[in-house]
Formats: C-alpha cells, sequence, structure tokens
C-alpha cells in the first residue's frame, strides 16, 4: 500500500529549498533580497545594483556600478548573422516565443557552455543580461518589418533597453521609470518560472537550457502575460465608467479579471504594486492622462469591493508601460527580460549546493489489473 504523505495541489506552502536570495514576507509587507527590503532598493538604487547585489552578494559602490556597466556593454552586440534567427520565423509568432529561440541559440555561441563555478556563472549572467534586451527589443521589431535599432553605448543600460525598444532616447524621468519597473521584476522568490529553472538546473543542465524553459513557463497565463491583459482591458474600457462597467461585467461572467490577486498576497497589496501606482500617478500627470490613473483607481476599488482582491504588479506596470510608449506584446518579453538576473542568480544557487529534485505522486489510479 502506498506511503500516504501530505498532498498539496500546485506544491502550495510547500518548501522547496533553501535559498540566500530572497523571501516574500507576507506579514511585513517586506520583499527581501539578500537582507534588503526590495521597495527601498527600488526607491534609492539601480537595476545595475541589484546585478552585483544578487549575484556577487553585496551593493556596488559608484566605481564597481560603472565597472559592471563597462562589462555589460562589451557584451551587448549579438553575433553576426543572429538576427536572421528571427527573419526566417513566421510573422506571427508570439514575441515570446521568439525570445524563447533566441536564448536558446545563444547556447550555441558560450564558450564556457559547461562553467557551473558561482564566478563562471556570474560573468555569462552578464552575457545574458547584455543580450537578451537586445534579442527582446529586435525580435520583435524583425518580426514587424521594422528596422533593428542598434544599442547606444552611450546610454545608461535600462534607458538603452528602452530605447532599442522605442526607436527614441528617453528623458532621464522616462528611463528612471522604466529602470524602477526591472527592479521589482527582477527576483520575486520563487515563481513557477524560478522554480523551473532551479529544476531544470537541478539535473546539470546548462543555464541557457535552465533559463529557456523559464521563458516557457512565464509564457503561460497563469503566469504571465497579466500585464498585456490589463492594458487590453483598460483600452477596451476607454473610460473610467466603461471600465467599471466592463469588469462589472467580467465578474457577472465569472471570468479571471488579470493584474488582481497573488498565490502568495492574498489579503494584501503586492508592494511593487504600490510602487508602480506611484510611478502610474507621476507619469500620467506628466502625459496628461490623469484619465488613465483614475480608470486604474476605479478599478483597483471596484474589485477590492466585490472580490477583495488587491492588484498586483502587473495592474499599475501595464499602464506605465503604455504611457512609455513599449508595445503591449513586449510587456511579458520586458519583464523576462528584468526577472534574467533572479533566474541567473538561482540557477548559481541550485548549481553551488545542488539535489535533484525528484517529488512523488499521490497515485489515484486503478490497481490489481491483468492482460
Amino acid at each position: 500500500m502506498q506511503k500516504q504523505t501530505a498532498y498539496k495541489p500546485g506544491l502550495d506552502g510547500v518548501i522547496a529549498t533553501e535559498t540566500k536570495l530572497s523571501y516574500l514576507d507576507v506579514d511585513a509587507e517586506e520583499i527581501v533580497l539578500r537582507g534588503y527590503d526590495l521597495i527601498e532598493l527600488a526607491q534609492n538604487k539601480q537595476y545595475l545594483d541589484l546585478v552585483q547585489l544578487l549575484l556577487k552578494g553585496d551593493l556596488p559602490d559608484e566605481e564597481q556600478r560603472n565597472s559592471l556597466e563597462r562589462e555589460l556593454k562589451n557584451e551587448y552586440d549579438l553575433p553576426g548573422g543572429f538576427f536572421s534567427l528571427f527573419e526566417r520565423l513566421p510573422k506571427d509568432t508570439h514575441p515570446m516565443d521568439a525570445l524563447r529561440t533566441g536564448v536558446s541559440a545563444l547556447a550555441g555561441y558560450e564558450e564556457n557552455l559547461n562553467a557551473r563555478r558561482e564566478e563562471e556563472i556570474s560573468r555569462t549572467a552578464l552575457r545574458l543580461l547584455a543580450k537578451i534586451p537586445n534579442i527582446t527589443a529586435n525580435s520583435y521589431h524583425i518580426l514587424h518589418d521594422e528596422a533593428v535599432v542598434e544599442p547606444k553605448q552611450e546610454l545608461p543600460y535600462s534607458a538603452n533597453f528602452l530605447y532599442m525598444i522605442t526607436g527614441k532616447v528617453p528623458s532621464p524621468a522616462e528611463a528612471e521609470y522604466f529602470d524602477q519597473s526591472l527592479m521589482v521584476y527582477s527576483e520575486h522568490e520563487m515563481p513557477n518560472s524560478t522554480f523551473t529553472a532551479r529544476v531544470i538546473a537541478s539535473t546539470n543542465a546548462d543555464i541557457y537550457g535552465a533559463l529557456t524553459g523559464a521563458v516557457a513557463s512565464l509564457k503561460g497565463n497563469l503566469h504571465g502575460g497579466a500585464n498585456e491583459a490589463v492594458m487590453h482591458m483598460l483600452l477596451e474600457g476607454r473610460t473610467t465608467d466603461g471600465f467599471r462597467r466592463l469588469l462589472y461585467e467580467k465578474l457577472h461572467n465569472k471570468e479571471k479579471v488579470m493584474g488582481f490577486g497573488h498565490r502568495v498576497y492574498m489579503k494584501k497589496m503586492d508592494p511593487r504594486a504600490a510602487l508602480m501606482k506611484e510611478a502610474l500617478r507621476e507619469l500620467a500627470a506628466e502625459r496628461k492622462r490623469e484619465d488613465l490613473f483614475e480608470m486604474c483607481e476605479a478599478g483597483e476599488q471596484l474589485i477590492k469591493e466585490e472580490k477583495g482582491l488587491y492588484p498586483n504588479l502587473d495592474y499599475y506596470a501595464a499602464p506605465v508601460y503604455y504611457l512609455l510608449g513599449i508595445p503591449i506584446d513586449l510587456y511579458t518579453p520586458i519583464f523576462f527580460a528584468a526577472r534574467t538576473l533572479g533566474l541567473c542568480a538561482h540557477v548559481s544557487e541550485q548549481y553551488a549546493n545542488n539535489k535533484l529534485f525528484r517529488p512523488r505522486v499521490l497515485y489515484t489510479g486503478p490497481r490489481g489489473l491483468h492482460p
């Protein structure tokens, strides 16, 4: 007879691994990154500061940050002929599929593919962080018969990423909003894509394979894509009253309203959403689009009253990206590009103290059958 053990559908609440990288302390309403509060980091630091923090364990000083940025800039360019990969894809290829293909293809150019030591993985991670924004932006341009936008060496990392997407050099404020969004998307403990990456890495597969699996995981609409869905709802609603009617209709039809609720933040607002809400407030005022902010606030209040649910990060990140001129189909690829940092840190940690993931099942099928 099979020994009965606790069964948790979706592994809900199951502790799968130890980590020094991050922790979601829901009671304290704090997202901890190596001892620091992510929201405080996003308010006072830059994405590149998190790169050193997550990959090496400490925050950089200005000289170290500048050195890190030079390393990244040296790796911006993709291998010769790489863009032809996207020219051969069907034009209706989803941007996440193009990104997954690009990440996988990069493995063929990696000279140290079998690296497993922390310092080696850190160098590979920097190459990935440098090249994935290029893949994200320009695979989209190619699929839409637009000109490739080459990286600008003179721009800071996040500003260059936004420039490659829009083809316009962002203002300092625009670059700051975008950088802040990358920070809050960078790492979030153990969501499905991170778990996927660690499971793959536990087989001793290379980091490119682990990240390719993570892209596939994030494409699933129960994990990624909520930011895109939110923006489509806002555009469909058009006005505050129209948006409220749309949400009421979805609730009446028992449809899932994207951008609300979270497996971890069940009864409190995602702290990252609160940060992006303030960014939207400022950006909407600057763009004379207070109507968009009012729509979002009205939707937040309605869902809280009707369902007791709070916005997650995607709810407020979506309109921020919209006002920055980012195509909606790129919202989830940008999520992945930002999360590449956390994924690489988790893969490195998995290699350093590896145990192959091999769970068991609760068998519910028949027994004792004979041919």
